[in-house]
C-alpha cells in the first residue's frame, strides 16, 4: 500500500473524471441535478476517517466565488496572510491547476510534494473504499473529480492543522461542493457574468442568487462593485440571512505594484485586502492599519499566480516571449485584451514601424460560442488601439493566429495531470472545434490571410509552429497570446517547457 505513487494516485483521479455525455446531461438538466450535490458531499465527507462537518469549522476558512477573478482573489488573499502571519499555516483550495493537480492544494503558496499529495489521497481514497454504507444505494461509492479533490483537500489541511483555509469555490456557489463548510468567517464575491457553463441560469440575477449560496448567516459577506441586477441579488440574499453586505470599493492601489498585472486586478486586490483584515481582526485580533501596513503591500506585491495575465520569456529561444492567460469567459477575455493591447505587452512602448511578430494560440472547450468569444476579443482589441491612439489595423493586429486542441503531445498523448476524458475523442480526430474557429475568424476578419491561419491537433504542434516562425523572422523578436482555455495555457507551460519560471 506504501508504495503507491503520485503517478498512481492520479489514474485513480483520472478515472473519476465524466466523460462528454454525462457533462451533456447535466447540462440538459439545467443544473437540477446538483440538488443532491449538498446532502451527497456531506455523506462523502462522513465516510472519511470519522470526519464530521461540525470539523471543517476548524478550518477557518474564507470562502470566495464569483465569476472572473475569483482565483486571483484567492491567491491575494493566501499571499497577504502568509506575510502578515509567517508563522501560520496556510492552506489554499483552488481550481483547475496548471500543470500538477497538486497545484490545487498548497500550504503557505507551495503546493502539497508528490509524496505527501499521494499519501492523503490514498487516505481518502482507501477509506471510502473501507466504508460503502450509502443512506441512498445509487450515490456512486466514490464522488467524482472535483468532488473528490475537494475532499483530498479538506483532509489534508484537516491533518495538518492549518490555521487558515482560503477556499474557492468550484462553480456556482449554492450546490459547490466546497459550500459543506457550516461556519466560514467571511466570504467574498468577486465580478459577476455569465458564466461558460450556461447552467446557473439565463440572467445576472440568478447568477448572483447561486454565487450567493456561499453566505451564511452571522458571517461577514464581501462583494466588489458589481451591475446592479447582480448586486439587487446579493442584498435581497443578504438580507434573508439578516446579515450586512459590505461593498468593497477599487480604489487605493497606485501606489502599489501588485504582483498580477492587468488593471482588473485591482478589484481582485481590494476584495482580499478586506476579507484578510476581518478574517485577522476575528483570528488574530490585529485590527486593520490604513494605510496599508508593509505586511500587506508585500503580500500584494509577492503574490504568485500561473497564466493569468502572465508574461513569460522563453528560456530556450530568447526571441519569443509569451503572454499567458487562461480567460475563458467573455468577461475574462475583455480582461485580457485590456492586458495585452497595451504598451509593453502587445503593443510597444511608443508607436513604432518596427515590432514583434504577433501570434494568436486560442482554444475554447465545453461547446463555447467560438464565433462570439472571437468576435468580442476583437471589439476589445479594437477599443484598445483606439484608447492608445494606434493606427494598426485591428483585423491585422495578430500576424498569426494558431487554433490547436487542449491535447499536450505532438504523440496526441497527454501529460497524465492534464488528461481530459470529457474532450470527444471524434471532434478531436476531426478537428472540429478549431476548424470552426479558423472560419469564424475569417467572417470576421476578410482581410486576413488564409496562410496565417494555422489549425493544429496537439498544443506541441502549436509551439512548433511559434518556434518556425522565430526561426523564420530574421532577428524580429516574437510575441504570443496564449488564451481562451485554462488548459490550454497549462498545457502550453508543459509542452513550451516553461514550468521552471512560469511556475
Amino acid at each position: 500500500m506504501s508504495t503507491r505513487t503520485y503517478s498512481d494516485a492520479i489514474e485513480c483521479l483520472n478515472s473519476l473524471q465524466s466523460n462528454k455525455a454525462t457533462l451533456d446531461a447535466v447540462k440538459a438538466t439545467g443544473g437540477r441535478l446538483n440538488d443532491l450535490a449538498i446532502p451527497e458531499m456531506v455523506e462523502y465527507w462522513e465516510r472519511i476517517h470519522n470526519h464530521t462537518r461540525d470539523e471543517l469549522n476548524t478550518l477557518n476558512v474564507i470562502h470566495i466565488t464569483g465569476t472572473k477573478g475569483k482565483g486571483s482573489a484567492s491567491a491575494f488573499t493566501s499571499s497577504i496572510l502568509c506575510h502578515v502571519k509567517p508563522e501560520w499555516k496556510i492552506g489554499l483550495y483552488t481550481s483547475p491547476h496548471m500543470v500538477s493537480v497538486r497545484e490545487r492544494i498548497r500550504i503557505n503558496g507551495t503546493p502539497l510534494s508528490e509524496e505527501v499529495f499521494a499519501k492523503f489521497f490514498f487516505e481518502v481514497w482507501d477509506a471510502l473504499d473501507a466504508n460503502t454504507q450509502r443512506k441512498n444505494p445509487n450515490t456512486p461509492v466514490r464522488p467524482m473529480y472535483f468532488r473528490f479533490m475537494t475532499l483530498v483537500a479538506f483532509h489534508a489541511f484537516i491533518k495538518l492543522k492549518v490555521n487558515a483555509t482560503v477556499l474557492e469555490v468550484g462553480v456556482g456557489g449554492t450546490y459547490d461542493s466546497t459550500n459543506i463548510v457550516p461556519r466560514p468567517v467571511v466570504t467574498g464575491i468577486t465580478s459577476l457574468g455569465f458564466d461558460h457553463q450556461g447552467v446557473l441560469g439565463n440572467t445576472l440575477g440568478e447568477i448572483a442568487s447561486q454565487k450567493a449560496g456561499i453566505f451564511k448567516e452571522g458571517v461577514p459577506a464581501l462583494t466588489v462593485s458589481q451591475p446592479e441586477e447582480g448586486l439587487k441579488s446579493l442584498r435581497k440574499r443578504a438580507k434573508e440571512l439578516e446579515l450586512h453586505l459590505i461593498e468593497v470599493p477599487s480604489t487605493g492601489f497606485s501606489e502599489i505594484k501588485l504582483g498580477l498585472a492587468g488593471t482588473h486586478q485591482a478589484s481582485n486586490a481590494s476584495l482580499a485586502v478586506k476579507l484578510a483584515q476581518i478574517f485577522l481582526r476575528q483570528k488574530a485580533s490585529i485590527e486593520p492599519e490604513y494605510p496599508l501596513p508593509k505586511s500587506y503591500i508585500d503580500g500584494l506585491q509577492n503574490v504568485r499566480w500561473p497564466g493569468r495575465c502572465q508574461t513569460v520569456p522563453d528560456p530556450g529561444h530568447r526571441r519569443i516571449t509569451w503572454f499567458l492567460d487562461g480567460a475563458h469567459t467573455p468577461e475574462s477575455l475583455d480582461c485580457c485584451m485590456q492586458w495585452f493591447v497595451s504598451p509593453g505587452v502587445g503593443l510597444t512602448l511608443q508607436p513604432s514601424p518596427r515590432r514583434p511578430i504577433r501570434a494568436l494560440i486560442f482554444n475554447i472547450t465545453h461547446g463555447r460560442s467560438g464565433n462570439s468569444f472571437l468576435a468580442a476579443m476583437q471589439t476589445a482589441q479594437a477599443t484598445q488601439l483606439k484608447i492608445y491612439g494606434r493606427d494598426e489595423d485591428s483585423q491585422t493586429f495578430f500576424d498569426h493566429v494558431i487554433f490547436c486542441t487542449n491535447v499536450t503531445y505532438v504523440s496526441g498523448s497527454w501529460k497524465k495531470d492534464l488528461t481530459a476524458v470529457s474532450t470527444s475523442e471524434q471532434e478531436l480526430a476531426q478537428l472540429k472545434t478549431q476548424k470552426e474557429l479558423a472560419s469564424a475568424w475569417s467572417e470576421q476578419n476578410p482581410s486576413f490571410p488564409q496562410s496565417s491561419i494555422h489549425i493544429v491537433p496537439t498544443i506541441e504542434h502549436a509551439v512548433n509552429v511559434v518556434r518556425g516562425l522565430e526561426s523564420e523572422s530574421n532577428d524580429t523578436d516574437v510575441s504570443v497570446l496564449v488564451t481562451g482555455s485554462l488548459h490550454l495555457v497549462g498545457g502550453l507551460i508543459e509542452a513550451a517547457s516553461l514550468s521552471d519560471i512560469a511556475l
